[in-house]
């Protein structure tokens, strides 16, 4: 009976991911909106850690915008390289307790940045390479919906074996949790933006409290998204084949500190939304092809049946990846290794370790 129960759990809710959760898994780029007849001024906001090898391609990119680079206390050469590349450079001052260094790093560039009253402001971060007429194109996109916040899901980096294997896979994860129909319907609670390119109005952050407000958020994109939403303004959030990231992770273990950064605050740091996490993501993902190896006929064909949704969901991110389809029954090998770097993030955080980004400790208990 429990083996049936785990597959009739596991089918039924690929039958909901597959048919009511938005349609998050047909991932494509939208149709480019039309240019907006009105001129609108955007003023680039990069908050920069150590970012020598990236930050120079990364403002070449957005000219002939107005780019703010804020150093936060590198120890490389991100600022002159920065100041080479034509952006304005300034340094971040002491962080504040209660701040994430990036945040902070942003709310020294929006001091900057309200001298020169722009329309917008494009919160972007120093490894992203954007297309020529992205900034235009998010700009008549707002325009044209009357949104406060419009942001990408940038393509990120897929071409060593660990990236091929998990990097889709991320991409994927993240639209299951906020599949981007519902992030724009003012009628639903989700909300979420991806941090490597944020195009918001500074009207929108007046009314949230500024920056601020979110001060010691870790998953800083999603919680100003949610602030915005939550105050009346309007979002949407979609992907992009042409503004990319430039940062590699030639490693599983690279990918896996990435996940583990954030994983556990995504869960509120609660061991019940851990447990909790863990059981759902075993049922979904882990369960489909194990089913396959017992003997009851019902439990395996259910098992099958779950697999096979499984798959044909997770094709469109693969192939809008460039990478081969037959890589999509790999999904629950993937997902495992997503459990263990959440509970790794668990643990981190437990034993005061916490995560390490630009050799800065965050998120710790």
């Amino acid at each position: 009976m429990t083996l049936e129960l785990t597959a009739g759990a596991s089918l039924a809710a690929w039958v909901y991911l597959f048919t009511a959760r938005g349609g998050f898994w047909q991932i494509k780029a939208p149709p480019k909106p039309a240019p907006s007849a009105v001129s609108r001024s955007v003023c680039v906001i990069i908050p920069a850690r150590n970012e020598v090898s990236v930050v120079g391609e990364a403002i070449a990119s957005l000219r002939p915008w107005q780019v703010i680079v804020v150093d936060d206390h590198s120890s490389d050469r991100t600022a002159a390289i920065a100041a080479e590349a034509g952006a304005s450079v300034i340094q971040a001052g002491p962080l504040p307790q209660g701040w994430s260094g990036k945040l902070w790093a942003i709310s020294e560039g929006l001091k900057h940045a309200a001298s020169l009253a722009p329309d917008y402001l494009l919160l972007t971060d120093a490894d992203i390479v954007h297309a020529p007429g992205n900034i235009a194109e998010l700009v008549a996109r707002a325009e044209a919906g009357g949104l406060d916040l419009v942001s990408l899901m940038v393509k990120l980096r897929c071409r060593s074996l660990a990236e091929t294997l998990l990097i889709p896979a991320f991409v994927f994860f993240f639209f299951m949790l906020y599949p981007p129909a519902w992030v724009a319907r003012p009628d639903r609670k989700t909300a979420a933006a991806a941090g490597g390119c944020i195009l918001i109005r500074p009207s929108a952050l007046d009314r949230i409290g500024g920056i601020a407000s979110i001060r010691s958020a870790i998953i800083d994109d999603c919680a100003l998204a949610c602030a915005v939403k939550r105050t009346g303004g309007r979002i949407w959030l979609g992907v992009t084949d042409d503004t990319r990231s430039i940062r590699a992770y030639g490693s599983f273990s690279e990918i896996r500190a990435m996940i583990s950064r954030t994983a556990f605050a995504q869960l509120h740091h609660s061991a019940l939304l851990l447990l909790g996490t863990i059981a759902g993501m075993a049922v979904i993902y882990v369960a489909p092809p194990l089913l396959l190896l017992t003997r009851n006929p019902l439990a395996a064909f259910f098992g099958l049946a779950a697999w096979i949704l499984m798959t044909i969901a997770y094709a469109p991110t693969l192939r809008f990846y460039g990478r081969s389809v037959a890589w999509a029954p790999l999904l629950p090998l993937i997902a495992v290794f997503y459990i263990s770097a959440t509970f790794d993030s668990a643990l981190a955080y437990w034993t005061g370790r916490g995560g390490m980004w630009k050799d800065r400790v965050q998120d710790a208990k």
